[in-house]
């Protein structure tokens, strides 16, 4: 599990809109709400005009709006940044999400027991999203892992633990990966269908999932699927993720009872 994060948003200008290629209306003000959101220090207009790929006076004309609305605020060296309105929804809606008020206290059970960090993540079509995360208690090194970051779910420990429930089959697989083979993230990574199949099946036989430094060299985990919202669909992926040096995943798979009894009633499905 890679913990070095790609961002939410894109990196290349938005530029698809309601008329063809044009950014109009609100898809234009909402394009500049998330390039706001790569900027934690804050952009100058003409960056963000840049990137969004409009005119100036158009994106100025977003930005006000944002601003009376409290989702974009403005420092007085003129840089533009996401505004606490934006912020204070944002981690209300987060922390009252029932799955993190139910896998929270889960995570840190976990962090503190092991020493090591713990996630929560979703599956979103090929990438996992974090939603939760808990560092170790103690511990010098920990892993840069964001909320709301992303990682490619065919390398993950928790996007494995989830794919096992939708791809049941090769072709199943196959269509998922479709016509651009996956990312190789490092030499340990599993690129085909073939590879990602079987890999799928053990990860069902035996009832969790393992990322051996498949997404980042030195990095591995262990993860089980979890039923914080559905008795029988997974809501998401916990899992112990630690430095290989320190925590080797021999001591992840030996412990794996405990941790799924760690989950306790989320542990598995209804019968």
């Amino acid at each position: 599990m890679q913990h070095t994060q790609r961002s939410p948003a894109s990196t290349a200008p938005v530029t698809a809109g309601a008329e063809g290629d044009r950014l109009v209306g609100s898809d234009r003000v909402l394009a500049v709400l998330k390039e706001l959101a790569r900027h934690p220090d804050g952009v100058a207009l003409d960056e963000l005009t840049r990137a969004i790929g409009s005119p100036k006076p158009t994106v100025h004309r977003a930005l006000a709006a944002l601003r009376r609305a409290g989702l974009a605020g403005q420092e007085p060296g003129g840089r533009y940044l996401l505004g606490d309105e934006f912020l204070r929804m944002a981690f209300a809606h987060h922390e009252a999400r029932p799955e993190h008020v139910r896998v929270r206290p889960l995570l840190e059970s976990l962090a503190a027991r092991f020493g090591e960090t713990a996630h929560y993540a979703v599956l979103d079509g090929r990438d996992v999203v974090y939603r939760a995360k808990v560092d170790p208690p103690t511990g010098a090194v920990r892993l840069t892992s964001t909320v709301g970051g992303r990682n490619p779910a065919h390398a993950t420990g928790v996007g494995k633990a989830l794919l096992a429930h939708e791809l049941g089959t090769l072709d199943a697989v196959r269509r998922w990966i479709g016509p651009v083979p996956p990312q190789r993230r490092t030499p340990r990574t599993l690129c085909t269908a073939e590879e990602l199949h079987r890999e799928l099946r053990r990860t069902r036989e035996r009832g969790y999932a393992l990322d051996d430094q498949e997404n980042e060299t030195g990095v591995t985990c262990l993860a089980l699927p979890v039923y914080a919202t559905s008795p029988t669909v997974p809501s998401g992926a916990v899992s112990v993720s630690a430095l290989a040096y320190r925590t080797p995943l021999r001591t992840l798979v030996d412990a794996v009872g405990e941790i799924r009894d760690a989950l306790g009633p989320l542990k598995e499905p209804l019968r």
